[in-house]
């Protein structure tokens, strides 16, 4: 496998952990037992708490599930410490 390849494989499954550990929380927080620690009558700006945690907890799940798919990309040239693919000299005219 060449360097570059192994470096692809390397962020895609980092990729798959992130998005699993996303699911995980996810689950956790919009677990019955949790969901009912806000289920009480108390309102923050006229708006049950309840609501507002489901708000809040959704927009984040969205948020960090961008920032793990995005957040692996490697758009740059590989760093000085990795193998760096070949590159093919230039010719130069005589």
């Amino acid at each position: 496998m060449q360097p570059a390849q192994r470096h692809r494989a390397t962020i895609q499954g980092l990729r798959g952990e992130r998005l699993v550990g996303l699911f995980l929380l996810g689950w956790f927080a919009l677990n019955p037992p949790i969901l009912g620690l806000f289920g009480t009558p108390a309102t923050v700006f006229g708006l049950p708490l309840l609501y507002l945690y489901l708000f809040a907890v959704w927009a984040g799940i969205i948020l960090l599930a961008a920032l793990a798919i995005r957040g692996g990309e490697d758009t740059g040239p590989p760093s000085a410490g990795e193998d760096a693919p070949a590159r093919p000299e230039a010719e130069t005219e005589r």
